[in-house]
C-alpha cells in the first residue's frame, strides 16, 4: 500500500517572498504567520517576504522558514493531503514535528527562535566552519576526518554529498586533505557557525532547558529523527533527541532509506526550494517526489495524490 512522507528543508532554502502566495490565497495561513509574529515578537510578515538585512542571520531564519513551512502545510493538508510520516533536515525536523501532531506549531516556532540565538552565539564568529564535500565515498570522508582533530562530519546528505564541520583551520585542512584524495569539489558554506559538531554541545544543553518547559503531544505519525534515523513513535525521546540533534550528524540519506523501508513510496517537499528533491533522486529513482514551494504548486499534487 501506498505511503506518503512529508519533508521539510533546513537553514539555506530561505529566501524573500517565501510563503507570501500562500499568505495572500488562504487566511490560515495569515493566521499563523500574524499568530507566529507575535509569539516572538518580530514582525514576520516584513522578515519572510520583504527585502531586508536579517532574513539569512540564524536567530531569525529559523523561525522564518519554520513558521513558511508550517503555514504551507496547512494548506497541503485542507486540500487533503495526508501524511504517513514526516521527516526534516536539521531546523525542518522541528515543522516535521509538528505536522505529526507532537508539538504546537507557535511552540515549535518558539523553540527554532531560541535554537538559532543558541547556535549563533555559542561558538565565536570566525572559529567554526562547514563545508560541502561532493563526489567521494563516506568511509573515505569518515577515514580523512579521523586523523584530523576538531572536525567531524555534519550531515550525510546523499549518495556523493557530504558536509563537515568543525574548527575553520582544521575544516580547510580537512577540504584540502579530501580533494587530494578524490573529491570532485568542496565548498566552504557561508554559515555562522560550526553547526552540527561536538562545539555546540552547550547550545544543546541550553536548549534541553528550553525543551523542558516545552509542552509536547502524542504523536498522531512517527516521524524520522536526524540523529539515529529511526521513526519515532513515543514523544518522550522528542526532548533529549532534540537537544542532541545541534551537535550530531544528520543522518538525512541514512533517514530517507529507512522510510523507504518502511514503505514509503511518496515524498512531499513542503518548503522553498527543491534540495531535499535533489537529494532524494540521488538517494532511490524508485519513489516519486513532489515539491511544494508555491501556492500553484498544491492543487498540481493534490491532482496527482487526491
Amino acid at each position: 500500500m501506498s505511503k506518503i512522507a512529508f519533508i521539510y528543508p533546513g537553514q539555506g532554502v530561505q529566501k524573500t517572498g517565501m510563503g507570501a502566495d500562500f499568505y495572500t490565497g488562504c487566511e490560515l495561513v495569515r493566521e499563523l504567520y500574524h499568530a507566529a509574529g507575535q509569539a516572538l515578537g518580530l514582525d514576520m510578515k516584513h522578515l519572510c517576504f520583504e527585502e531586508n538585512d536579517k532574513l539569512d542571520l540564524t536567530e531569525y531564519t529559523q523561525a522564518a522558514l519554520v513558521t513558511t513551512c508550517l503555514a504551507m502545510t496547512r494548506v497541503v493538508r485542507d486540500a487533503g493531503i495526508m501524511p504517513d510520516l514526516t521527516a526534516g533536515l536539521s531546523l525542518g525536523e522541528y515543522a516535521a514535528i509538528a505536522a505529526a501532531g507532537g508539538m504546537d506549531e507557535l511552540d515549535a516556532v518558539r523553540l527554532v527562535r531560541k535554537r538559532g540565538i543558541l547556535m549563533q552565539n555559542t561558538v565565536p564568529a570566525g572559529v567554526g566552519a562547514m563545508c560541502a564535500v561532493m563526489g567521494i565515498e563516506t568511509e573515505q570522508v569518515e577515514e580523512i576526518l579521523l586523523s584530523i582533530e576538531g572536525t567531524t562530519i555534519a550531515n550525510y546528505n546523499c549518495p556523493g554529498q557530504i558536509v563537515i564541520t568543525g574548527y575553520k583551520e582544521a575544516v580547510e585542512n580537512a577540504a584540502q586533505k579530501l580533494k587530494e584524495a578524490g573529491a570532485r569539489r568542496t565548498v566552504m558554506l557561508s554559515v555562522s557557525g560550526p553547526f552540527h559538531s561536538p562545539l555546540l554541545l552547550p547550545a544543546g544543553e541550553s536548549l534541553l532547558e528550553e525543551l523542558s518547559r516545552t509542552k509536547l503531544q502524542e504523536l498522531k505519525i512517527p516521524y524520522v529523527t536526524n540523529v539515529t534515523a529511526e521513526k519515532v513513535e513515543d514523544i518522550s525521546r522528542t526532548r533529549e533527541l532534540l537537544a542532541k540533534q545541534v551537535s550530531f550528524p544528520v543522518r538525512w540519506q541514512q533517514s530517507m532509506e529507512l522510510m523507504i523501508s518502511e514503505g514509503v513510496d511518496t515524498f512531499v517537499e513542503i518548503g522553498p526550494g527543491r534540495t531535499l528533491a535533489g537529494f532524494l533522486k540521488k538517494i532511490s529513482r524508485d519513489v516519486k517526489v513532489y515539491n511544494i514551494s508555491a501556492w500553484e504548486d498544491v492543487e498540481k499534487v493534490a491532482g496527482a495524490l487526491c
